[in-house]
């Protein structure tokens, strides 16, 4: 079995379902189901079908749901998706199965955690849709039904977990930043373009009166490139991080702040996200990672930055078709965001 810095002999817990390919968004809907084929070609691309281990994604319960989500927002969903559907608003559709999808695009984290925890895998990896990172408690918005990486986050966070949830999607991850606003058992950290949908994700927004400190937004200009990223990693996220101590990462990897995505304008290539993940992986202990797909328009940046990013975790990243990036502006975001904090602290 391949090696990697921190891990040891690593496996893939692959949590997949073929219902999501049924969830309708739409002709000409960028969130659609050939991305999912785009992610599971990325595997074998790499190379790394042996370090995969297939799960299949199980529904959320309605208890553990309930957390995030209250009744009466899944039942406006359910009953909606299962009578047939529409727009829920301009960017948002949902079919006749999309429901069903939901449910268990939201329990695939919780399936991975248990999983996880039995020894059965070194990392989780959920290839799911629709993505959640934008859905608030009791609004669909953004391609988002309910909130994937939250319902798992607030699992963890019952049972006494500090949870970590780091989001690099190009957009800002609004709806879980907004279900943790005044929750200090989850420190949330958004890398994102600005400005960009939906808007949110100021620097100075750093959470709520009981949980001051646990938001940490990097809001980066059109170009920003890797370097940026990795920087904002190193002299800022890492040591803020490391003195909170979590206890579990959970990871938004929406992959459209790659330069290819047709509906953003980041800077970033697979070997980007390769080195983002690696590093940001070392910030918990072994086996306390689960990665959520959230967004990535372009298909093949998707595969590309897909195989990149779990060879990086697996087999020391042998498996790179894209150097990484350097040389792009938002520098200076970093920068801001410290003397931000350190003033907010003092404060």
């Amino acid at each position: 079995m391949a090696r990697v810095l921190g891990y040891g002999c690593m496996s893939v817990l692959y949590v997949t379902h073929q219902r999501f390919a049924d969830h309708d968004t739409g002709p000409g809907h960028p969130e659609r189901p050939s991305r999912l084929i785009a992610v599971d070609e990325g595997i074998d691309r790499a190379g790394l079908r042996e370090a995969v281990v297939p799960v299949t994604a199980v529904p959320a319960p309605d208890e553990v749901l309930e957390g995030v989500h209250p009744t009466s927002h899944r039942l406006a969903i359910s009953n909606f998706s299962m009578t047939g559907g529409g727009y829920i608003d301009g960017d948002t559709h949902v079919g006749i199965h999309s429901w069903e999808a939901a449910r268990l695009a939201a329990g695939a984290g919780i399936e991975t955690i248990r999983r996880l925890e039995l020894g059965e895998g070194s990392v989780g990896f959920c290839a799911i849709r629709p993505p959640g990172h934008h859905a608030l408690s009791q609004q669909a918005m953004g391609f988002c039904l309910m909130n994937n990486v939250a319902v798992a986050a607030a699992h963890l966070a019952d049972r006494g977990e500090r949870v970590l949830v780091v989001d690099y999607d190009a957009h800002h991850g609004n709806g879980t930043q907004d279900i943790f606003w005044n929750d200090p058992r989850v420190f949330y950290v958004s890398l994102h373009e600005w400005p960009l949908f939906p808007g949110t994700g100021h620097l100075s927004e750093i959470g709520g009166e009981d949980a001051r400190l646990t938001t940490m937004n990097f809001p980066l200009p059109a170009g920003a490139t890797g370097d940026v990223y990795r920087r904002a990693i190193d002299d800022v996220i890492g040591p803020a991080v490391t003195e909170w101590d979590p206890t579990w990462l959970l990871l938004s990897a929406g992959f459209d702040g790659h330069r290819r995505d047709p509906i953003t304008d980041l800077g970033l290539t697979s070997g980007d996200f390769a080195d983002i993940t690696r590093v940001l992986a070392e910030l918990v202990p072994a086996g306390r990672l689960v990665i959520f797909l959230e967004g990535g328009y372009d298909l093949e940046a998707l595969s590309l930055s897909t195989g990149s990013m779990l060879s990086a975790l697996v087999d020391d990243g042998a498996y790179r078709p894209e150097h990484p990036t350097s040389g792009g502006p938002g520098e200076v975001v970093s920068n801001a965001v410290l003397k931000n904090w350190a003033e907010s602290a003092d404060g």
